[in-house]
């Protein structure tokens, strides 16, 4: 048959399946071999090209009528199969240019999609990344970023924080190494050249910032616990104590559910950790406490619940303010959780067990493989710890001085 406006105007329309399931019929036009017409029972009409490609029968979608007209469609057909005669694969060319056009959002959305494991918070970060250090890159083609625009972007966010400036070039470094892979020409190669982040160690540019070294020295603490007590927000309150007490990241502890309490056994059970691998801690005197008072007032799964979506409590950037301007003593979350390893470290908490508390896993490390560890040997160390903790808080000024 010969496909035209009339004919198109005119098809008929295949009715649905009994089951509702859509229907769809084809008509080949006899004057350009491999162009036709598809119509499915929800009444679209669409052009096709059909030819063999690299050994395979290939069909492509050309558009819809109504926004192709029928000439326009027989145009595009004859442009696909001219190019097939010719020995090119019109389907790998477009694939091709496509990837040409891939911009930094879409190869940023591609590999949060293959990273399906990340951390809320780390999701955020890298989020917080691309929006501030490259919002006007987010539309540049992949193969328009250089090495110069690297530098010179580094160079210009190392003036307000070198530390966010390299924390944002890795991420952008991820992406690009992910774009590496994942998109290639028609050979299989990869369509970019290289990582233009290399530049940054090619040129020694990366800064040097030196680890926070901070935390909350012993003559401080009675300070910063009288602070917490003056808090209105009992939950608040009893969040950074247990964070101190335990040395468990921020989010560790604000996500904790009464799941992963065991009041039987005594131990909390974080499974949700950075290196994945579970964290069983035992209760010490002060935990059990804190835990029972709370359980008693239970009104949510979590241990902090909050009125925000999430359920829980996160970062009370408030209050830590409010312990700040109180106590005189500056902190952060991590703060606590170096101030629990400095704390144990000097109570000469035996090396293994310190690394179980505060879960830190070395893959280099071959003997902490074969050592199946008991959390019953982390109780004794555990009170320490608090016993250590409750003497601070209760020493008068004069004993400090």
């Amino acid at each position: 048959m010969r496909i035209t406006k009339s004919f198109v105007d005119k098809v008929d329309i295949p009715l649905a399946m009994p089951d509702g399931k859509g229907r769809q019929a084809f008509y080949r036009d006899t004057a350009i071999p491999g162009f036709g017409l598809r119509v499915t029972s929800g009444g679209v009409k669409s052009f096709i090209v059909e030819k063999r490609v690299d050994g395979k029968v290939k069909r492509i979608t050309l558009g819809r009528y109504g926004n192709l007209t029928v000439e326009q469609a027989k145009k595009e057909a004859m442009k696909f199969l001219g190019k097939v005669a010719t020995g090119v694969n019109p389907i790998r060319e477009a694939q091709e240019q496509r990837v040409q056009r891939i911009t930094l959002q879409d190869a940023f959305q591609d590999y949060l999609a293959t990273r399906k494991n990340l951390k809320p918070n780390t999701l955020n970060d890298y989020q917080r990344s691309m929006r501030e250090m490259f919002k006007d890159w987010q539309s540049k083609a992949l193969k328009d970023i250089s090495r110069d625009m690297v530098l010179s972007r580094h160079a210009e966010y190392g003036q307000r924080s070198p530390a966010r400036a390299d924390n944002g070039m890795r991420i952008l470094r991820a992406v690009f190494n992910h774009a590496l892979q994942r998109y290639q020409d028609a050979s299989g190669k990869p369509f970019l050249v290289a990582n233009p982040v290399d530049v940054l160690s090619h040129q020694r540019a990366w800064y040097k910032v030196e680890r926070r070294q901070s935390l909350i020295k012993d003559h401080q603490l009675k300070a910063w616990h009288d602070a917490t007590m003056q808090l209105n927000t009992q939950t608040t309150r009893d969040y950074l104590h247990l964070a101190l007490l335990t040395g468990l990241r921020r989010t560790e502890a604000a996500t904790l559910t009464w799941d992963q309490v065991d009041f039987k056994e005594k131990t909390l059970t974080i499974t949700d950790t950075k290196n994945g691998r579970v964290h069983r801690l035992p209760f010490s005197d002060a935990i059990e406490a804190l835990l029972k008072r709370r359980h008693e007032v239970q009104e949510s799964p979590f241990v902090f619940p909050s009125d925000a979506e999430r359920g829980h409590l996160s970062e009370p950037r408030t209050a830590i303010k409010r312990v700040c301007e109180l106590s005189g003593v500056t902190f952060t979350m991590h703060d606590l959780r170096r101030t629990f390893i400095t704390a144990a470290e000097r109570l000469d908490i035996p090396a293994y067990a310190l690394k179980r508390l505060m879960n830190h896993k070395d893959p280099n490390d071959v003997t902490d493989g074969y050592i199946i560890f008991d959390v019953e040997r982390l109780r004794g160390p555990m009170q320490k710890i608090t016993d250590f903790f409750e003497a601070q808080f209760k020493l008068d000024d004069h004993t400090q001085s």
